[in-house]
């Protein structure tokens, strides 16, 4: 868990790197934009879940591996990891042998995400939350 000396010291920088986005300007737009490609892609069942084994673990993985810690069927984390590779935040690197052997690794772009998922861990630390009871009888 990250100290929050480092939390407050993310918050800084990012406060300091701020740059005005008027709203309606051009830039807010495109940033509105990226935000809910990233929302609808994260979104997705289990996306957000191997994001975060990406964004804070020691990668490469190979599809097994994360197979192992993310309760998924194969065709839903294949198709996991495809968005995520085709939208920069995963490389995927084939090498030639026998067996064959993929391996996946975060890029930058994922890696930045780590302090997200680590102020999620402090909320958790912090918080509980209740159990949420089905409304309509199926869960």
């Amino acid at each position: 868990m990250v100290e929050p000396s480092h939390a407050e010291e993310f918050i800084e920088t990012i406060l300091s790197n701020e740059t005005p986005r008027p709203p309606g300007s051009e830039r807010a737009e495109k940033d509105n934009r990226t935000m809910s490609r990233l929302l609808n892609l994260l979104g997705k069942k289990h996306t957000i879940v191997i994001l975060h084994q990406f964004a804070t673990g020691e990668g490469p993985f190979r599809f097994g591996e994360i197979e192992a810690v993310v309760d998924i069927a194969p065709n839903t984390l294949s198709n996991r990891l495809e968005e995520l590779t085709d939208v920069g935040l995963l490389t995927r690197t084939a090498y030639n042998e026998i067996p064959p052997r993929v391996e996946y690794d975060a890029t930058e772009k994922a890696r930045d995400l780590a302090p997200v998922f680590w102020y999620l861990g402090v909320w958790t630390e912090r918080h509980d939350l209740e159990p949420i009871a089905p409304t309509d009888g199926s869960e």
